[in-house]
């Protein structure tokens, strides 16, 4: 088969925004920013290694493309040639919208690309081995809306549900970027019963509402008792943003671990996206806002998707047809 486009040696792998209010480390939804990874040259050594060779933002030290890379190869035992590739990334670092998962499940799919196709609960383990978090590691890898169920002794599970096509997120990033680590440390190690009968109540509204398209409960549906509340003295206007009312915003969250905020909103969300904007400057904060779609499953899009033939990829890198 003869490959004549970069798409053939190149995956592209969607950020996230997980949690969705009081869904924590259990929903993650996959949005259009991108991390892109292009192989420039495989060596069939049996090197089981992949480097990065130059970035976009650049990275430091044995990152987690590399990481994810060689943890598939250990967990599958598989043979696989050493891949030197480039990597461009829109998704911002340190600002909760999933750019370790989506560096991860690059790595994941490059190694695919060079040795052929992994089954689902494979590619999901070895990415929440690597990135720790399956909520972030499942819409990456499958696109579209994700909640996952971590097995004690087994690989975690992804369950995919439909997310509503005229629903998109309007999303401020202040300048501050937030670690994941420092945003987990902030939280309490125990939360009240009525805390945790209060989210499950509503994560199950949530998904519920998504499905049967009820966004009138939307509002509700996102709130969030368990990790909001305490990372609020961290994020930038949290609680401001959570409180405001708006006809045309239907309900305000954490994304992630922070310091983004998402706004769930109907339709394409500019005017959302200027009341956001004055928010901030209002405040005399500086944040980049961003209206974002979800990213649906690869296989509707072809994007992302492994490539079936690993010789004919090898082939390419060195400038030929197989």
């Amino acid at each position: 088969m003869s490959l004549k486009s970069d798409s053939d040696l190149t995956v592209q792998v969607p950020g996230s925004v997980a949690n969705l209010g009081g869904g924590f480390d259990t929903l993650g939804v996959a949005v259009d920013l991108y991390l892109r990874a292009r192989i420039v040259d495989v060596r069939d050594d049996g090197g089981n290694r992949l480097e990065v060779v130059h970035s976009t933002p650049p990275v430091r030290g044995h990152n987690a493309v590399e990481r994810a890379f060689a943890t598939v190869a250990r967990r599958t035992g598989t043979r696989a040639p050493t891949v030197l590739v480039e990597v461009t990334s829109d998704i911002p670092m340190s600002a909760g919208l999933g750019s370790s998962a989506a560096a991860t499940v690059a790595g994941i799919r490059l190694f695919e690309r060079v040795t052929g196709r992994l089954a689902d609960s494979v590619a999901l383990g070895a990415a929440t081995a690597v990135e720790g978090h399956a909520d972030n590691a499942a819409p990456a890898l499958f696109g579209g809306l994700n909640s996952v169920v971590e097995v004690d002794g087994g690989e975690p599970m992804a369950l995919r549900w439909t997310w509503p096509d005229d629903l998109r997120f309007v999303v401020s990033t202040p300048s501050v970027g937030l670690a994941t680590a420092k945003a987990r440390a902030a939280l309490a190690p125990q939360i009240a019963r009525k805390d945790a009968i209060f989210n499950l109540q509503r994560v199950l509204s949530l998904v519920h509402a998504l499905q049967g398209g009820d966004y009138e409960r939307l509002r509700e549906s996102v709130k969030d008792r368990w990790h909001q509340p305490a990372r609020a003295a961290l994020v930038p206007l949290l609680d401001d943003a959570i409180a405001v009312e708006d006809p045309d915003v239907l309900g305000v969250f954490l994304s992630g671990a922070g310091p983004s905020i998402a706004w769930l909103v109907r339709g394409d969300g500019a005017r959302v996206a200027r009341l956001v904007q004055t928010m901030y400057e209002r405040a005399a904060m500086t944040a980049t806002v961003r209206t974002l779609s979800v990213h649906h499953a690869a296989s509707a899009s072809g994007e992302s998707a492994p490539y079936e033939k690993p010789a004919a990829v090898m082939a390419a890198a060195h400038g030929r047809t197989a």
